[in-house]
């Protein structure tokens, strides 16, 4: 089995949506717990069953999107308010973006950009994924799944694109993918993303299945975020503030209203020793 995919995806524009969007009682139905007591909303995912979202411990992007292939896949974060419920927790998917790229570049530290190099300047980011499959009631590790991030520099600007003010064709910074072990787990080195008008600070993932012939058979895109208190202490360092004051915080931001609040990583750390950030996935393909 090839480890990555062939196929790459058109870019479109910033605000198309991606997922389709189940009630309580059919969520409860597919866990197995139909009549549980957890207050539920409605949840999001790609074409697929998932579970229950309940609150997360704390606050896990930009623009617009493809939909996902066929048998897609849901994803989750954070730990359930309710003691019936599993960890895994289905949360929205959003937008794809006009910045995806397909590089199919296996590495850890996806920093730099591979032709020249250069190593883009920043406040150091660990990104930590935690990927498991949902199953009744439980959660299991998921070996295998293709977890592909990419996102703009402390500037703004985005590797491979032709956009207004920079054209970076041809160059690969910041892009990069990880295959889960059999933990379940993936990690990548990168750098604190910068803001562009009109979007809130992100990061863009991408969490793709193979079958046995190399073909995609899961595919889920979304985005993470970031506290505001964080984002205002990282962007008040070089080489950030020259960039100026952000005009949208998460806020007023389009597509974190889509369930952005459900997709704020977990962090931890400072700009002297590198920020940490971790994400819980549930998978609701095999």
């Amino acid at each position: 089995m090839n480890e990555h995919p062939s196929q790459n995806h058109d870019l479109e524009d910033d605000d198309a949506p991606v997922g389709t969007v189940l009630g309580r009682r059919a969520a409860l139905r597919l866990l197995g717990l139909a009549g549980g007591a957890a207050a539920v909303g409605g949840l999001a995912l790609a074409g697929g069953a998932g579970r229950p979202p309940g609150p997360p411990p704390s606050g896990p992007g930009g623009p617009g999107g493809t939909p996902p292939a066929s048998g897609s896949m849901g994803t989750s974060a954070g730990t359930s308010g309710a003691q019936s419920l599993p960890a895994c927790i289905v949360r929205p998917a959003q937008t794809q973006g006009p910045y995806w790229v397909d590089e199919k570049l296996k590495r850890r530290d996806i920093r730099a950009d591979t032709r020249t190099g250069k190593v883009p300047q920043g406040v150091p980011l660990t990104l930590h994924f935690d990927v498991s499959r949902i199953g009744l009631n439980q959660c299991e590790p998921r070996a295998g799944v293709i977890v592909d991030i990419w996102h703009c520099d402390a500037l703004g600007v985005y590797s491979d694109a032709n956009d207004q003010g920079y054209n970076t064709k041809g160059q690969n910074f910041l892009r990069g993918y990880q295959t889960t072990d059999a933990q379940g787990k993936c990690s990548f080195t990168t750098i604190f993303p910068g803001w562009y008008a009109g979007r809130a600070v992100h990061i863009h993932y991408r969490l793709r299945t193979l079958d046995s012939a190399g073909k995609v058979n899961g595919d889920f895109v979304s985005q993470l975020f970031f506290p505001e208190a964080l984002i205002a202490t990282v962007h008040a360092q070089a080489p950030y503030k020259q960039k100026g004051t952000r005009d949208t915080p998460n806020a007023t931001d389009s597509i974190y209203k889509n369930g952005g609040n459900q997709m704020m990583l977990t962090t931890r750390g400072d700009v002297n020793t590198g920020i940490v950030g971790t994400f819980n996935v549930g998978l609701n393909v095999g």
